[in-house]
């Protein structure tokens, strides 16, 4: 009995000390670095408080805590609020069309033959092969104006040589890459529940009179919402604070969260703004989280 807690205890601890060494203590750096002030030094910030300076000079600088570079984002003067709210409206709609491109796909893989579904995956998860910032420039030689798009569509004579389809730089070329770099992370989980839903129960309601479109909705469908909900949690939370895609296929008036990050991070060196904005961008995709872990609880609850 004492090994068998001692081994519960071990497979707990574990990915605890994980979260604590690779998420919370960075973001309380990021956090401490929020609350400090900008300075011409390396690093680029005076921090309010040190844990060098002893217990004494900590208790002291806590009343001195200043929350203005929150105020400075969160202000209706610049373009963060801007920024946020594209990145949720960009994120949204990719995985909105992550969901419409993956769930067919995930359908047709659950559904076919057993002896094939393995080289099926294979197939979904052969992209991570090759880098992705290789996958994502390809995109650029695709999308370009003389790219392998307009050279087919001159080719078939549906575009002319003269006005080329102008899709690089845009918001399209931005979706079009969002949804192809995650598809991967929609398919896999509504794989994974599609596959394990009980095929008796679409023969019983076809027995019973039931069309196959609506035995889909009122079975396949709702038996398949926790790999929905986990498929688009897993395709909307990196697809806010993308940076890479927007970058190389958007254009100047893509405006996301990531790139804007990057620039007051990189460009111009304000290492405390931009921490500010990783807090708050942390603290808008939590809410997320927490409502899929509700919908989590209140299923076990019900079983």
């Amino acid at each position: 009995m004492a090994s068998k807690a001692n081994g519960r205890w071990l497979v707990l601890t574990v990915p605890y000390l994980w979260l604590l060494a690779l998420f919370l203590i960075p973001f309380l750096i990021v956090f401490k670095i929020s609350l400090s002030q900008d300075a011409i030094a390396q690093p680029p910030y005076v921090p309010i408080f040190d844990l060098s300076e002893g217990w004494a000079a900590f208790k002291d600088a806590l009343g001195e805590l200043s929350f203005e570079n929150y105020g400075y984002v969160l202000s209706w003067d610049n373009e963060f609020i801007e920024a946020y709210g594209s990145s949720l409206w960009i994120a949204g709609i990719s995985t909105l069309l992550l969901l419409v491109v993956g769930y067919p796909i995930a359908y047709g893989m659950a559904r076919a033959p057993k002896s094939i579904r393995p080289t099926l995956l294979m197939l979904v998860i052969l992209p991570f092969w090759t880098s992705f910032l290789i996958r994502v420039y390809a995109w650029i030689g695709i999308l370009s104006p003389e790219g392998l798009l307009n050279q087919l569509l001159f080719a078939l004579g549906i575009v002319d040589r003269d006005a080329p389809l102008q899709i690089l730089a845009t918001d399209t070329a931005v979706y079009i890459g969002i949804v192809y770099s995650y598809l991967p992370f929609m398919i896999l989980p509504l794989y994974s529940a599609l596959e394990k839903m009980d095929e008796t129960l679409l023969e019983a309601a076809a027995d019973l009179g039931c069309p196959p479109l609506a035995a889909f909705w009122k079975i396949t469908w709702p038996l398949s919402l926790p790999g929905v909900f986990a498929g688009c949690l897993l395709c909307f939370i990196p697809a806010v604070g993308e940076f890479v895609i927007p970058d190389l296929l958007g254009g100047s008036d893509t405006l996301m969260i990531g790139k804007v990050l990057w620039t007051e991070f990189s460009v111009n060196r304000s290492w405390t703004v931009s921490s500010a904005v990783a807090v708050l961008l942390l603290m808008v995709l939590v809410i997320p989280i927490v409502f899929y872990q509700n919908l989590q609880a209140r299923e076990v609850e019900r079983r």
